[in-house]
């Protein structure tokens, strides 16, 4: 039961991805043509965006990937105990 939910947070994770690079990459583009924004303020969403997709993005990998290490690390130790 444990697996089933590491792995829908892995594809939760990897939608919520997707989406937030879309919320940036269309909210640039509005922004640029837009009468209230223009080219500079849409190439600074899509700036400031990307590097905030990436901290939020890398955050939560960063954070399954060490559940995954420490499952491997937890089998690992167990296998040697076994060990004679």
């Amino acid at each position: 039961m444990r697996d089933f939910f590491i792995k829908s947070f892995e594809m939760i994770v990897s939608a919520l991805i997707v989406l937030l690079a879309l919320g940036v990459l269309v909210g640039g583009l509005i922004t640029m043509f837009s009468a209230q924004g223009g080219l500079l303020a849409g190439l600074g969403i899509w700036l400031f965006g990307a590097v905030y997709v990436l901290f939020v993005g890398g955050a939560m990998y960063l954070a399954l990937g060490i559940y995954q290490n420490t499952r491997r690390t937890a089998e690992a130790v167990e296998a040697m105990a076994k060990r004679p």
